[in-house]
């Protein structure tokens, strides 16, 4: 199970390292190389939700095989396209592959384990070998690109797709069926137009400005298809996304949260692949040792907070690990064209730990807040939110680098936007410990 949500993370810092290299080989300008990135986080966003609903219908073991296939078969379609629109196709129906991994993962990983505390160690076993691969991604990106071309990227799922394939045909347990599980098709349908249209607009902006008749038609679109998806998910028998589970102050606060960290964490991740290379002109290979810290300090707090949320519970992690990528954010606000690594150094760190530190407690306590039996359901709103955070931080913050006349600036406006957004999770998290809930319960006993 781990293995599948990792080959998933893996392909988020891989990709980010070599796309300058990917911008190179076709002459792409920005706005395509945030396609690249934005088509897989659109569909993997869009799709999760009926990915885990269908976990739930016909079992999550299957479904969970189907979606290593279709992932592999994806990579190397991304690995031999020839041009820059048939990559980015093919990053789309890797997303869809990602949609279906992750949320069935989570419930396999959910019925396996009955015990609660059990199951708590697994989750943050599940997320520390996802921050493994992300560890991992910036240094083999930059290592097989140092050998090869940015093709090799996407060759080395293929191995690691075909064991994860073994492994869950070998030991994984079907989860019971669900035959009153439906998949939502309008609500499917409207949910990819609301949110490519979103991506579309934002990465418009950065092209032509925000005031161009496009952009404002565009944003006007994104928001009215965004109202038709929730008005059939309130009125359909069988939503993609239940509304009613919003009514509980965890699960609506962890959702929320998941946005607007990922807006910044993942957001600012594309633009500093980008400033490596083209502010400071560091090679791929160099780019992804520079990332190593970030990605290594989410690995070691994510090893260790299981142990940690047990004691002090779930909320006040979620709200350290927040702090933490907060402070890694204001203590950047002053980087220039020619700033020491080093003097980036602590704040990469902050920012990872934060990251590692909040996430499991995070994926926990949500997870608690519903029945067992819609573990699927309600992992996929969690990845979900969390994806389309990434897709609307990428797509903004490549659009600031774009429309300004140096990396630099954009960078700035970035980690500033950031900023806001991580404060805005703080209060919600902080609002949520002082109401009905108080500090979330310990889900290890309510599950």
């Amino acid at each position: 199970m781990s293995l599948g949500y990792g080959i998933v993370q893996l392909d988020v810092t891989i990709v980010n390292v070599a796309i300058n290299s990917i911008g190179a080989s076709f002459g792409g300008k920005m706005a395509a190389l945030q396609w690249v990135v934005s088509s897989y986080t659109i569909t993997f966003a869009a799709f999760i939700l009926s990915a885990g609903a269908l976990g739930d219908r016909i079992g999550a073991k299957r479904v969970f095989m189907a979606g290593f296939i279709l992932f592999v078969a994806a990579s190397l379609a991304c690995a031999l396209a020839p041009t820059l629109v048939i990559l980015i196709a093919a990053r789309a129906l890797q997303g869809v592959g990602a949609a279906i991994l992750v949320p069935n993962s989570l419930a396999l990983l959910n019925h396996a384990y009955a015990d609660p505390k059990e199951r708590a160690r697994a989750v943050a076993f599940w997320a520390s070998g996802a921050s493994f691969t992300l560890t991992l991604g910036p240094l083999a990106g930059g290592v097989l690109l140092k050998l090869f071309d940015w093709r090799s990227i996407f060759l080395v799922n293929l191995p690691l797709g075909l064991l994860g394939l073994w492994l869950a045909i070998r030991y994984a347990r079907e989860t019971p069926q669900d035959s009153s599980r439906k998949i939502d098709l309008p609500g499917q349908i409207f949910a990819v137009l609301a949110l490519g249209s979103l991506a579309g607009v934002l990465i418009r902006g950065g092209e032509v400005g925000w005031r161009h008749p496009q952009v404002i038609f565009g944003l006007g679109a994104a928001i009215i298809l965004a109202g038709v998806f929730v008005f059939i998910e309130h009125y359909s028998g069988h939503p993609m996304l239940p509304l009613a589970m919003f009514k509980k102050q965890t699960f609506r606060a962890s959702t929320i949260t998941g946005v607007l960290v990922n807006i910044a964490f993942y957001g600012l991740i594309f633009v500093f692949s980008l400033y490596f290379q083209r502010a400071h002109h560091l090679s791929p290979l160099w780019t992804g040792l520079a990332f190593v810290p970030m990605t290594g300090a989410c690995f070691v707090a994510n090893m260790n907070i299981g142990r940690i949320s047990g004691r002090f519970g779930d909320r006040k992690c979620i709200i350290t690990g927040i702090a933490l990528i907060l402070a890694g954010c204001l203590a950047l606000l002053r980087i220039g064209q020619n700033t020491a690594y080093g003097w980036l150094l602590p704040s990469f760190i902050l920012m990872g730990g934060g990251l590692g530190t909040m996430v499991p407690p995070l994926t926990h306590a949500l997870l608690g807040s519903v029945d067992k039996s819609r573990s699927g359901i309600a992992s996929g709103v969690l990845t979900a939110s969390r994806q389309t955070g990434s897709v609307m931080g990428v797509s903004l913050f490549g659009s600031l680098i774009a429309a300004g006349p140096m990396m630099v600036p954009g960078t700035r406006m970035a980690l500033m936007i950031s900023a806001g957004v991580l404060l805005a999770a703080c209060a919600i998290e902080l609002i949520g410990a002082t109401r009905n809930e108080g500090e979330i319960p310990d889900s290890r006993s309510n599950s």
